[in-house]
């Protein structure tokens, strides 16, 4: 699992919109990754729509932003378009990149343990290395917090 000012694994993955994206090209810019666990929940939801409606202020900054999960490009689509989300979603179907980012991990609910993406937002520097990290995201206030860190890089 990578750690503060290590550099962030590269990946290469399908996004929104079509096309692919891969991190290493975006070298010169803060990114911010913020892992989700499903399409369409309520947490998931919100988290991605304040990452929308904050997205002008990332760009302000210079930041690109984008949501991740295992979820499949049709289902991106259609949440994206359900909600009116801008936020651009990447597709990680075959689980590589939230393993990378250390994201993918047992989950207890009712009891009841299984693997899942646990949500988390990595901020990346304009160098390619991890600036910070935050796990076990609550959704409210969040996407304000990452705003003023991507500010103070």
């Amino acid at each position: 699992m990578p750690d503060v000012s290590q550099p962030a694994p590269d990946f290469t993955l399908p996004v929104t919109g079509g096309g692919d994206v891969t991190l290493s090209a975006l070298k010169g810019a803060p990114v911010v990754l913020f892992f989700y666990p499903r399409d369409d929940t309520p947490g998931c939801t919100k988290e991605s729509i304040g990452f929308s409606e904050h997205l002008e202020a990332f760009n302000a900054v210079g930041a690109k932003v984008f949501g991740l999960s295992r979820d499949t490009m049709a289902k991106h689509d259609k949440f994206a378009a359900k909600h009116g989300l801008s936020v651009p979603l990447l597709s990680d179907v075959d689980g590589k990149v939230t393993e990378d980012y250390g994201v993918w991990v047992e989950k207890n609910m009712y009891g009841k343990t299984s693997m899942g993406i646990e949500r988390a937002t990595y901020l990346i520097d304009a160098t390619g290395n991890i600036a910070n990290i935050w796990r076990k995201v609550k959704v409210p206030g969040h996407v304000e917090e990452v705003l003023e860190a991507v500010r103070a890089l």
